[in-house]
C-alpha cells in the first residue's frame, strides 16, 4: 500500500455525500449514518437524507462534534414532477428544517417532451426557496440518455442558479456514467466553472471515484476538484475507501 494511494482515498472520502435515501429508513438508521460521517480515517462532505430526517441528522451530528459536515436532502424527489409549486414548497420546507443543500429533480420527462421552459421555471423557484443555501440539480443524465439532452438540461440548470449539477437520483436504471459527467463537466467549464458537479449512483469503489476526478481534472484543472465542487452521492463508497486507508484494500486504483 503506497502512501500515494492512501492519500488519493482520503480525498475521496472528503468528497462524499453519504447517502440514505431508502423508502423504509428508520431514526435509527439515520444515527448510525451519521456515526459514520466522521471517523479516524476522514470527514465526508456531507450526509444526504430525506426531508423528515433533516432536523435529526443535524442534531446528531452535533452531538458528534460534526456539526462541519453539511446537511443534503431531496425535493421533487425521485420522480421529478412538473409541479412547479409543490416543487418550491418541499424545497422551501428543507430549509425550513435546518438543511444546508438541497438536491432537486430537474422535471426531465416535461424536458423529453419538448417543455425545457418548464424545467427552467421549476429550478428558479426552487433556487428562490433554498435562501441562499446550496441547490443541486439531479439531472437524471440516465433517462435523459441523449447528449444534446443532458447538455440542455445542464445548461437550464445552470441558468436558473444551480450550484451543483448531478448526474443521478440513484433510483433509475442507468445512474453516473463517466460519458454523461464529460458532457455535464463540459458544460460547468463552459459556463465558466463556477458551478459544481456530483456524481451519484454506481461509484463504490475508489478506482471508479479516480476516474471522475481525473475526468474532471482534465477539464477544469487540477484545483478544481473539492468538496466545494465535486462530490460523489454514495454510501458503499465510503467502507471501499476506509478499507484502502486502513490497508486492508489495495482496490484496483494502483494504476492511478
Amino acid at each position: 500500500m503506497t502512501v500515494s494511494l492512501i492519500s488519493m482515498a482520503q480525498r475521496v472520502l472528503s468528497l462524499i455525500d453519504l447517502t440514505s435515501l431508502n423508502d423504509d429508513d428508520t431514526a435509527a438508521d439515520i444515527m448510525a449514518l451519521c456515526q459514520q460521517a466522521g471517523s479516524r480515517f476522514g470527514t465526508v462532505a456531507a450526509v444526504c437524507v430525506y426531508p423528515a430526517f433533516v432536523a435529526l441528522a443535524k442534531q446528531s451530528l452535533q452531538e458528534r462534534g460534526l456539526a462541519q459536515v453539511r446537511v443534503a436532502t431531496v425535493s421533487n424527489f425521485p420522480a421529478g414532477g412538473d409541479d412547479i409549486a409543490l416543487a418550491a414548497a418541499e424545497t422551501s420546507a428543507a430549509i425550513a428544517a435546518g438543511a444546508d443543500e438541497v438536491d432537486v429533480v430537474f422535471p426531465y420527462r416535461a424536458l423529453l417532451m419538448g417543455k425545457g421552459g418548464l424545467g427552467a421555471d421549476l429550478l428558479a423557484a426552487c433556487k428562490l426557496a433554498c435562501q441562499g443555501k446550496t441547490l443541486k440539480v439531479i439531472i437524471e443524465s440516465g433517462e435523459l440518455a441523449d447528449e444534446k439532452l443532458i447538455r440542455q438540461a445542464s445548461v437550464l440548470a445552470m441558468d436558473a442558479g444551480a450550484d451543483f449539477l448531478k448526474t443521478s437520483t440513484g433510483k433509475v436504471a442507468v445512474n453516473a456514467t463517466l460519458p454523461a459527467a464529460r458532457v455535464m463537466l463540459e458544460a460547468i467549464r463552459d459556463a465558466g466553472g463556477h458551478c459544481g458537479f456530483k456524481a451519484a449512483g454506481g461509484v463504490r469503489t475508489l478506482s471508479q471515484a479516480l476516474a471522475y476526478i481525473e475526468l474532471a481534472e482534465s477539464l477544469l484543472g487540477a484545483d478544481w476538484v473539492s468538496a466545494q465542487r465535486f462530490r460523489f452521492g454514495a454510501s458503499a463508497l465510503l467502507g471501499s475507501v476506509q478499507a484502502v486507508i486502513a490497508g486492508q484494500a489495495a482496490d484496483s486504483a494502483a494504476q492511478y
